[in-house]
């Protein structure tokens, strides 16, 4: 596939039809209380049925495709698990790519949904480049996060905390292909008393820099246990332009994640991902400033091969 894909912005309209598909199919996610801030809260979309709030946009973005039309995605794995359980509820054909080096107990997770899986390439970028070859051949790509209705997924986790908390929100949430960020942005701007933060890995910051640059720009990619932020984004992405001038952006490091982690089970008893962990690593590290109103951060995953989170813990 060549080109630069153009992505529509979602709507008002779209969020609102991402919101039934999404409510009518997954329950909402507790909201507990931290002691990461006086008043502050966890969103806990570590406790989906896919262990991640991927499942969100990708059933919004199935349940917008026409009927018998099949989809392909590309996923350092939580996106891909969140396709493969919205395929089994929509009844939709996916084939998902995934790098050769996604994690173990990612692609294990996944094998179990009736898709078809594709190995390829040796990172992110290889695998979504492989995805978009495919979509030329009859099959609709369906971005982690360069897409309307994933976007629009997302958003669903604001529509659950106006339910949930009540008044002025600073909600903070992990960046890496942006759609997270940008979904809470759109919402945040609907509601008018949320500040949205968004948190990259230090090793993986091209949202960030496509931000500041005023379009998308490549950057150079290490290595980080946040590996569902990890990766450029495709040319031409949406994202940034929605994250811009509505959502605030830090970013962690390395070791700032791994206390995250640490902090969560010795606090909380909870698994997070390196993905999952950084909104919390930016608030203990002191990078989330003059908030406005409660603190709730999302707790975006808890998919990590168990020797890795064993060493990130230890």
């Amino acid at each position: 596939m060549s080109g630069i894909r153009q992505v529509r912005p979602p709507s008002g309209d779209d969020l609102d039809r991402a919101w039934a598909a999404v409510g009518g199919r997954l329950a909402p996610t507790p909201l507990v209380p931290t002691a990461l801030a006086p008043g502050a809260l966890l969103k806990l979309e570590s406790f989906q049925p896919t262990g991640s709030f991927k499942v969100r946009g990708a059933i919004a973005a199935l349940s917008a495709l026409p009927a018998g039309v099949a989809a392909v995605t590309a996923s350092a794995g939580n996106h891909a698990l969140g396709m493969a359980h919205a395929a089994k509820a929509t009844g939709r054909k996916v084939t998902v790519v995934v790098a050769e080096t996604a994690s173990p107990a990612k692609v294990s997770a996944l094998r179990r949904f009736p898709v078809e899986l594709v190995r390829h390439g040796p990172d992110f970028d290889a695998a979504e480049a492989h995805a978009l070859e495919l979509a030329g051949r009859d099959l609709v790509y369906v971005s982690a996060y360069n897409d309307t209705h994933v976007i629009a997924g997302q958003a669903t986790i604001g529509r659950e905390l106006d339910s949930q908390a009540a008044g002025p929100l600073t909600v903070v949430c992990g960046v890496g292909g942006g759609g997270l960020a940008a979904g809470l942005g759109l919402w945040a701007e609907r509601r008018g008393d949320v500040r949205v933060v968004g948190v990259e890995a230090a090793a993986s910051r091209g949202v960030s820099a496509s931000v500041a640059a005023g379009h998308v720009v490549t950057v150079t990619v290490g290595e980080t246990i946040a590996d569902g932020l990890s990766g450029n984004i495709e040319p031409g992405c949406v994202t940034p332009s929605l994250i811009s001038g509505r959502v605030r952006l830090a970013s962690v490091t390395e070791p700032e994640t791994r206390e995250a982690m640490r902090w969560l089970f010795t606090r909380h008893g909870l698994v997070a991902e390196g993905a999952g962990a950084v909104g919390v690593a930016a608030v203990l590290a002191g990078k989330v400033e003059k908030t406005v109103g409660r603190l709730v951060v999302v707790l975006s995953g808890r998919n990590i091969a168990p020797a890795a989170y064993a060493e990130a813990v230890a």
